[in-house]
Formats: C-alpha cells, sequence, structure tokens
C-alpha cells in the first residue's frame, strides 16, 4: 500500500516534525518529574541522595590487601568548638557528626590492619610571604589558620589549631600512621601522600577529614588522576556555609559525579568488616 507521505516532502517533514515534538514532550515531561522527585527529597534535606539517580551505581569492592584510610585535615582549626574557623563550619561538623564518624573510621581502619595516612595542612612564616592568594587562602593567612613557627619547630604546637584532634592522636601516633608532608594551598599533588601510598601498595582509598569541597575534595581529585579507586565517606567530612554558597553541597555533588564510591561512616565500617 502507498504512503502518500513518501511522495509528499512537506508532509513527510511535517509528520517527523511532530515526532520530534512528541519525543521532545515526552523527554521534557520525564526531566521534569525526575527534577520534582529530587526537589522532594531534598525538601526535607538538600544533602538527600536522588530517589532516582542517573549516575550508575558503584561497583567498588574493597581489597584490604591493597586499601588505605586517607583523612585530610583531622586538625583542631576545622574540627573543635576553639578552632578559628567553627564559626562557619561548625554547624557542618555537628550535623555529620564529623568528628565522631573520623574516629569511628580511624577504629576501624585499625582493627583491620590497614593502612592509615594523614594528610594535615600547615602554614609556615615563609609561607605568609606568597605575592598572590586565592580567597580562602587569604582568609586563612589573615586568621593564622594552621600556622607553625617553622617547618623543624614545634615550639607552641601541642593544643594549636595546627595541632590534630585530641581524641585521634592514639590512632596517628601509634607509630604506624603515615603522616605525610603538608599540603600548602588544597591537593596533595604537593605532598607525598601519592607516594607512600604506592610504596605501601595501596591503589583503593578511603577518604575522610576536612574540609568537604576544599582539601577533601582536592585530594579526591588528584588520587583519581594518580590512578587510584576512591570511596569518599560523605558524614566523614564537612564544610563552611557562608554567603558565596554551602561548601558542603558543592562536593557532594562533585564527590558524587566523580568518586568511585561515595559511603556513610556505617558503610564503610561494614566495606571494611565484609572485606576481612
Amino acid at each position: 500500500m502507498c504512503n502518500c507521505d513518501d511522495h509528499n516532502p512537506s508532509r513527510k517533514d511535517a509528520a517527523m516534525s511532530r515526532r520530534a515534538a512528541l519525543k521532545g514532550g515526552i523527554v521534557a515531561a520525564a526531566a521534569t518529574a525526575a527534577g520534582a522527585q529530587t526537589a522532594s527529597a531534598q525538601a526535607a534535606s538538600p544533602y538527600a541522595p536522588p530517589s532516582e539517580p542517573a549516575l550508575p551505581p558503584s561497583d567498588m569492592k574493597l581489597d584490604l590487601s591493597r586499601a588505605a584510610l586517607v583523612v585530610t585535615d583531622p586538625q583542631i582549626d576545622f574540627l573543635h568548638p576553639e578552632g578559628v574557623t567553627w564559626g562557619v563550619i561548625g554547624a557542618s561538623v555537628t550535623e555529620h557528626n564529623t568528628v565522631e564518624n573520623i574516629e569511628t573510621l580511624f577504629k576501624a581502619a585499625k582493627a583491620a590492619n590497614i593502612t592509615v595516612a594523614v594528610s594535615p595542612h600547615y602554614y609556615y612564616p615563609t609561607d605568609h610571604g606568597w605575592k598572590f592568594e586565592g580567597a580562602l587562602e587569604k582568609l586563612m593567612h589573615k586568621i593564622g589558620m594552621f600556622d607553625r613557627k617553622g617547618p623543624t619547630n614545634l615550639d607552641g604546637f601541642e593544643g594549636s589549631g595546627a595541632d590534630f584532634m585530641p581524641q585521634y592522636k592514639p590512632y596517628i601516633e601509634d607509630g604506624k600512621t603515615i603522616v605525610t608532608s603538608p599540603h600548602k594551598v588544597y591537593g596533595n599533588d604537593t605532598n607525598d601522600l601519592s607516594l607512600q601510598l604506592r610504596k605501601q601498595g595501596v591503589d583503593q582509598v578511603i577518604l575522610a577529614g576536612m574540609s568537604a569541597n576544599l582539601c577533601t575534595e582536592s585530594h579526591m581529585r588528584e588520587l583519581l588522576e594518580d590512578g587510584f579507586e576512591v570511596a569518599v565517606v560523605r558524614d566523614a567530612t564537612a564544610a563552611a556555609m557562608l554567603p558565596e554558597g554551602d561548601g558542603y553541597l558543592a562536593a557532594l555533588i562533585n564527590f558524587r559525579y566523580m568518586a568511585n564510591a561515595v559511603w556513610s561512616t556505617e558503610e564503610a565500617v561494614q566495606m571494611i568488616s565484609a572485606a576481612g
């Protein structure tokens, strides 16, 4: 039977246009519905995962023989009410139970006898002579964040903002934990973390610490670029909330986009236990 549309270009084009419009309408409707579901889920919490994620689920399988826990900046200036950033970061730290969750990860990693590394942030007097800085660098230098008297001088370090949180010290100072050279801006491309992990035969990283959209995210990015498989522990980090934006939400979105896995502390502990 003859299909008249095949012999009438204008009618054929019109039919194609209708089909394209219909298809576009279906896609738009689906997108609207998905957006509504996400908005509904996030009405209770802006950090809630999407009800129908578009990205593929994680298939990361933890192998303790080649895994490490890496904690960025587990220091007083970020995590203690007397730290210099508490006014802008304290609410996030409290909401996510960050201090306790980091300690839970330390305990689980030590119990499983996996590699543990800490990547601290220190500023020495010479760092205050930098000729240019980003916005957060300017602020950190202005408020004396992570300040030490020098790379070989520990005068005044104990209990200072640059010091480790007291409850973490038994895990960090046990003679087994790797304490890397300091990173200077945000990422571990300026310290020896990747080298230290490679020397331990590590290529899987469970990543936690401070702060989410700065050092933690930068470490995630650099480790991924260096060929590590990275699972970020979403409630063992936190970030500042400023008029410029919610740092935790910004990081969480990028964790979902880029990390090999995004786990809660409970899930991370379960993964470590199951792999043992």
